[in-house]
């Protein structure tokens, strides 16, 4: 609960979220302003596609965020993150899918540009909080924030916040996390939002077609990273057009002729090779997590926990082994299908985040 009177920069994406946390703020007699991060260029995509893309950030976004704030009668205020959205973001998704990972730009874009420019920058207006639309809560316990799924379990998420810092964490506030969707839209409905019933965003806000391999081969070219498809047992099936265009778990798009289905169970980048092989080759019982934070003390050996290793995946129950570097091995109760180089990997305990950091390999898998 924030206290009527506190100054409070709200991130408003254009979306119902941030549009209700705003409001509902204002109603409860806050200081509210209102923020928009202008992250991306759509020049490029308006005459071709229009000004809705059905993702995030984009510039009907940016219109529905200020007719919002307007009709709160609160400051409004769009920040240009153009260039550090480029450098943080779009390179590193890049660099990612050019060396056989798939990343997840939403937890970096949390991590970096919400959590720590906009923040920054909210303090500057000496605002006593940054308050954003996630359905996560924070809860005081024996003197530390502590980081919880939200109510509404099918839109928890806690997976996209697990770089947050108990200093971060002092100064940000998740008012819906108490909420179910269907409650922030009817709160919205009662406040006389006009985005109450706007759809959610679905696409990655830079890609908004969805159409990745076009983007990729705009940032960086084609032709460098062609190569062949082979199978686990080492036999050359094919060729491919760029280890990029391929992710674990992948199966249509191989142009393979094979008695059984093949998916992709692995991408080698630096010798340019997509590794196929049966459904059963996908099952891994660990994989290897680098970059780690901890919302908790730092374990000393090993704990157990949940893990997750997608955004729509339940906790598997599993051991988790710190390392001398600082990463972890995580060791899998049950072997995991699709664990992906590049996707978060996130620890629970109950609906408590204890930390999370990023899937640098599969470790063991199932042969």
């Amino acid at each position: 609960m924030i206290e009527p009177g506190k100054r409070v920069v709200v991130a408003m994406s254009g979306g119902v979220d941030s549009s209700v946390a705003a409001a509902l703020l204002k109603e409860q007699g806050c200081d509210v302003i209102g923020m928009t991060m202008q992250i991306w260029d759509y020049s490029q995509f308006t005459e071709e596609h229009g000004e809705s893309f059905g993702s995030c950030c984009s510039l009907d976004d940016v219109y529905d965020a200020r007719r919002v704030a307007e009709s709160l009668d609160i400051p409004f205020y769009v920040v240009n993150f153009e260039k550090q959205f480029e450098k943080e973001v779009i390179d590193r998704f890049c660099d990612d899918y050019f060396n056989g990972r798939t990343p997840n730009p939403c937890v970096i874009c949390n991590q970096v540009l919400k959590f720590e420019i906009l923040l920054r920058r909210a303090l500057e207006l000496q605002a006593d909080y940054l308050v954003t639309g996630h359905y996560a809560q924070l809860v005081e316990e024996d003197g530390a924030l502590i980081l919880r799924k939200g109510q509404d379990r099918n839109k928890d998420q806690t997976y996209f916040l697990y770089t947050l810092t108990q200093e971060q964490m002092q100064y940000v506030r998740f008012p819906l996390g108490g909420m179910t969707k269907d409650e922030v839209r009817g709160h919205a409905t009662r406040l006389g939002l006009k985005v109450a019933d706007k759809a959610e965003s679905q696409d990655i806000c830079f890609v908004p077609d969805g159409d990745y391999v076009r983007f990729l081969e705009e940032q960086r070219g084609s032709g460098t990273m062609n190569g062949d498809i082979v199978h686990v047992g080492g036999e050359i099936l094919g060729k491919h057009l760029g280890t990029y265009r391929y992710t674990i778990g992948q199966r249509r798009g191989l142009g393979l002729s094979w008695p059984q289905p093949l998916y992709v169970v692995g991408i080698d980048a630096v010798n340019r090779k997509v590794i196929v092989g049966e459904k059963e080759h996908l099952a891994a019982t660990q994989c290897q997590v680098m970059d780690v934070n901890w919302l908790i003390d730092a374990p000393e050996k090993q704990i157990e926990a949940g893990c997750r290793i997608r955004y729509r995946h339940h906790e598997v129950s599993s051991l988790i082994t710190i390392q001398d570097d600082g990463s972890v091995l995580v060791g899998f109760q049950e072997p995991q299908s699709g664990v992906t180089p590049g996707q978060a990997a996130v620890f629970y305990d109950g609906d408590r985040v204890l930390g999370g950091g990023c899937i640098a390999g599969p470790g063991t898998r199932d042969e």
